[in-house]
């Protein structure tokens, strides 16, 4: 019995095989158009909060305890919401809720009538753990989701409005009102740890200045946690410092290593919508039987597939110790067409697949893939697919996807195209905060 429980022992302290990489030679392009002009509010450092405090304020520094922390920038018109945070208690006995508000303010002489056009909010727990699930899940309905974030874009990708948000906000000269006064609990949690990612897409009549902050719970006369009011808020926002602990300080562009560290500030950029064509503008002949080639999604600085494309929000105004520009491009929505042409004599079979390669700048033309992708997920969401079916029908696809950093991906569409014709194919999503990028959106035509 001594040497098998030997060898059962080395086994089970063996390492784990690493996955070989699997080189794919294949030209990769560059993403035609680019994003629009909205302003995006992005609050997403620090990540872990465990102070109360400012969050994000673009509220002028004037009468303020720390004009630092007040970046001065309106926002008006069509603008975005973004938030994404994680309270952690700092030990056993430290179990108070921590509240997030999200405070408009209208500095004008006249009336601001603020639009909710989409919105969600959700919890890690319980709204949207993080569950294992299969690579590719048909959700018809958005009731397949893992993560927060995943939950929140497919909400807004579907142009809906969660129950709890209001049609409208009204906000009175001179006056401030909550966007959002809501709990992120981690009593009952095993870990005490607890995420919520919001966002919202806003049509405001008028120009209003925005805070997101965060403040525990405070408790009534029978000791009970209650939310914090409009007043206890605007107190915070005039008195307090920025939230901590402070995430890591980003490098420089074009620094080595990188650090990209979290964003806070406002972007430039909700939608980057893309004509992906030759250059005639109106199809996009298919690659060679047995061949591909792919567009870059969500790349950063020293992850471009080569291309030097970084497509990045940039950010208007940010502090210091926060990223130079929105990486990953979280809550943006990609809008891709794709008007696929088959320009042979011959009937052929293409497939639209998103992908997660290996991160890299390699300029020779290639995508580096894990045989065996299982060491973390790198895309979690929902992408919506429409096109032509076989039989000409159109079709709208719903697709949940998990990948795993070094995953090729399945096909989100596979259609026959006759020869000298053309089926176009429409591609969205809004890029989840769980995911982590770049990815590629790749078309391939099956060998014969």
């Amino acid at each position: 019995m001594l040497p098998v429980l030997s060898a059962l022992l080395i086994a089970q302290s063996a390492p784990a095989p690493q996955p070989e990489v699997i080189v794919q030679p294949q030209e990769v392009r560059p993403l035609t158009g680019g994003l629009d002009n909205v302003l995006v509010f992005n609050s997403n450092s620090p990540e872990v909060v465990q102070t109360e405090g400012i969050l994000l304020s673009t509220f002028p520094g004037t009468d303020k305890a720390v004009p630092a922390a007040h970046l001065n920038q309106l926002l008006g018109g069509r603008f975005d919401v973004f938030t994404h945070h994680i309270a952690k208690a700092t030990g056993p006995d430290d179990l108070k809720t921590l509240y997030m508000g999200v405070l408009l303010h209208n500095p004008g002489p006249q009336e601001v009538r603020v639009d909710v056009l989409q919105a969600a909010s959700y919890l890690s727990q319980p709204d949207a753990p993080f569950i294992e699930l299969p690579a590719v899940s048909e959700n018809p309905d958005g009731k397949v989701y893992a993560g927060p974030g995943g939950r929140a874009t497919d909400t807004v990708l579907r142009g809906q409005r969660q129950e709890s948000w209001p049609a409208q906000l009204t906000i009175p000269a001179g006056e401030s009102r909550m966007l959002l006064n809501i709990p992120i609990p981690v009593r009952e949690l095993d870990p005490p740890i607890n995420g919520r990612s919001t966002l919202a897409r806003l049509r405001s009549s008028g120009n209003v200045y925005a805070a997101s902050l965060a403040m525990f719970a405070r408790t009534d006369a029978a000791g009970a946690e209650r939310a914090p009011t409009l007043e206890e808020w605007e107190k915070l926002l005039e008195s307090g410092q920025l939230s901590g602990p402070r995430d890591k300080t980003p490098t420089p562009t074009g620094a080595r290593p990188v650090i990209y560290s979290r964003v806070a500030g406002v972007a430039r950029g909700s939608v980057w919508r893309s004509q992906l064509a030759d250059a005639d503008g109106f199809k996009l002949n298919i690659p060679d039987p047995g061949k591909a080639f792919s567009y870059v999604v969500s790349s950063v600085d020293n992850g471009t597939f080569g291309t030097g494309q970084v497509q990045s929000a940039p950010m208007l105004v940010r502090y210091p110790d926060t990223a130079y520009a929105a990486h990953g491009n979280y809550g943006i929505q990609y809008s891709l067409s794709l008007p696929l042409h088959n320009p042979t004599s011959q009937p052929q079979t293409a497939t639209v697949k998103l992908q997660t390669a290996l991160k890299n700048d390699d300029k020779t033309g290639n995508l580096q893939f894990f045989d065996n992708p299982t060491e973390r997920v790198f895309f979690r969401g929902t992408v919506r697919v429409r096109y032509q079916d076989d039989q000409g029908s159109p079709r709208t696809r719903y697709v949940h996807l998990v990948q795993f950093r070094g995953q090729q991906g399945d096909p989100l569409a596979t259609m026959k195209l006759d020869p000298q014709s053309t089926k176009l194919v429409q591609v969205d999503f809004l890029y989840p905060p769980d995911a982590t990028p770049p990815q590629v959106l790749t078309v391939e035509t099956m060998a014969p």
